[in-house]
This record gives structure tokens, C-alpha cells and sequence, in this order.
């Protein structure tokens, strides 16, 4: 699996601010998630439900291949879904 990453750099009043890999990871993840959470939504799925089930089964058929979201899902690994909806849950 490939995976890319994008590093901004974002200048504040002079100064550099530096982001690490492990935020560029969540944010990506959440972004995904965000991205198939919607398009399922669109296809009038409930989201929820079908996330869900991808996470207890996982059998990506749970996912409609509508804007690419089972790829888009498919290229995390569930545990990094996992954590990002913990640590939203916890306000981490």
C-alpha cells in the first residue's frame, strides 16, 4: 500500500509552525471518514450503521463504492479508525 503524504507549512506572525507525522495521519483519517461519512449519507444510507458494520465485519461491502468511499475506507487501517473515534469521543 502506498500512501502519500502532504506537509504544509504554515507561517504564523514569522514563525514556522512544524506539524508531526502522527497529526497528518489523524487528520487524513478524519478526513476519509468525513468524505465516506457524507457520501454514504448522499446515497441515503445511514452512515452510522454502515460504518459500523465495516468496523465489526469487516466486509467492505458496508461501503458504497459511490465517490470512491470503499478505497477511500480500505486504505486506512481500522485501528487508526479506531483510535480517531476514541479520541473524538474522549476529546483527546
Amino acid at each position: 500500500m502506498i500512501k502519500l503524504y502532504c506537509l504544509e507549512v504554515v507561517l504564523v506572525l514569522e514563525d514556522t509552525m512544524f506539524f508531526s507525522s502522527k497529526d497528518i495521519e489523524k487528520a487524513l483519517v478524519k478526513d476519509v471518514l468525513n468524505e465516506v461519512y457524507y457520501a454514504l449519507k448522499e446515497k441515503g444510507y445511514n452512515p452510522i450503521n454502515q460504518i459500523v458494520g465495516y468496523l465489526e465485519t469487516n466486509d467492505a461491502s458496508y461501503i458504497s463504492s459511490y465517490k470512491n468511499s470503499r478505497n477511500k475506507i480500505l486504505g486506512l487501517e481500522k485501528a487508526e479508525i479506531l483510535a480517531v473515534i476514541l479520541e473524538g469521543y474522549y476529546n483527546l
